[in-house]
């Protein structure tokens, strides 16, 4: 009687070479992102060189003059400012839209009641709201925090409402005939696939918050990244223009990066791939 053995696969084998297969996939897409920022200072500075520094300021003389900015504390105080009001602003709009989302992608009735005003309003720029906001609510922080706020709330808003009605019907009514009340299928099943549409609508909402803030912050702001970019322009300061455009780029890019990362955690919690 012959007796053969399988030998286990050895896994801590194949454990270093996913390790450092990934590990040079991370390497080479840092190296197209210092690339890509490589020949893009290269481009500008070509620009630069060309139109001369009255039109566009090159690298150099931006990296100066921010240095300059920061070390006066305008910088410091812009970026500041700028982000209390578009965190607060996109905060409210985001804990405003999700559930009016979900009560419009769930309730007929109340989809039916709030619909003209949603689809009227999101057609409307704040831009256009910016004169009024500042007449009724002054050039303090409320006006500008409302016109970040209306910015946002209604791309959430439709955002999960899209969400609530692209989840599969036979997924509902599986719960219901299992005996799951409406709370509960709310909860583990229609909030689960609405997720990912909450936190598009709040990325989509995040970058259009960075449109407004500028407009209101030129109208109706002594402080912030708006005022100094028109400021700027007043002075005549072509490299303070680029080093507030710039630092909008900037801030925008890390908060996108922040809540992409507290999405995939996020839809991991509910078992959905980011």
């Amino acid at each position: 009687m012959t007796i053969t053995t399988t030998k286990a696969p050895d896994r801590t084998r194949t454990l270093p070479r996913r390790t450092g297969k990934a590990a040079g996939q991370r390497l080479r897409t840092l190296g197209l992102y210092v690339l890509a920022i490589l020949v893009g200072l290269g481009a500008w500075q070509l620009v630069a060189m060309e139109y001369g520094p009255s039109l566009v300021a090159s690298p150099r003389e931006t990296l100066s003059a921010a240095g300059e900015l920061a070390a006066d504390g305008t910088l410091g105080n812009s970026i500041v400012a700028s982000s209390r009001r578009i965190l607060i602003g996109w905060g409210l709009g985001v804990l405003v839209g999700a559930p009016v989302g979900l009560l419009i992608g769930q309730i007929r009735i109340v989809r039916q009641l709030l619909e003209p005003y949603t689809e009227f309003f999101r057609f409307i720029p704040p831009v256009a709201f910016v004169t009024l906001a500042v007449v009724w609510l002054g050039i303090g922080e409320t006006s500008k925090v409302v016109l970040i706020f209306y910015t946002a709330v209604f791309i959430v808003t439709l955002n999960t409402s899209a969400g609530v009605m692209a989840v599969n019907e036979s997924k509902v009514r599986a719960a219901a005939s299992l005996g799951a009340s409406r709370s509960q299928i709310l909860r583990r099943v229609v909030l689960p696939a609405t997720v990912p549409y909450i936190f598009t609508g709040a990325r989509l909402a995040m970058g259009n918050c960075f449109l407004t803030i500028v407009s209101a912050e030129i109208v109706a702001a002594q402080v912030g990244l708006g005022s100094l970019i028109w400021t700027s322009r007043n002075y005549g300061r072509i490299d303070w223009v680029f080093v507030g455009i710039i630092t909008l780029g900037v801030l925008g890019l890390v908060y996108d990066r922040v809540l992409r990362l507290i999405a995939s955690r996020v839809l991991y919690k509910y078992g959905v791939k980011a």
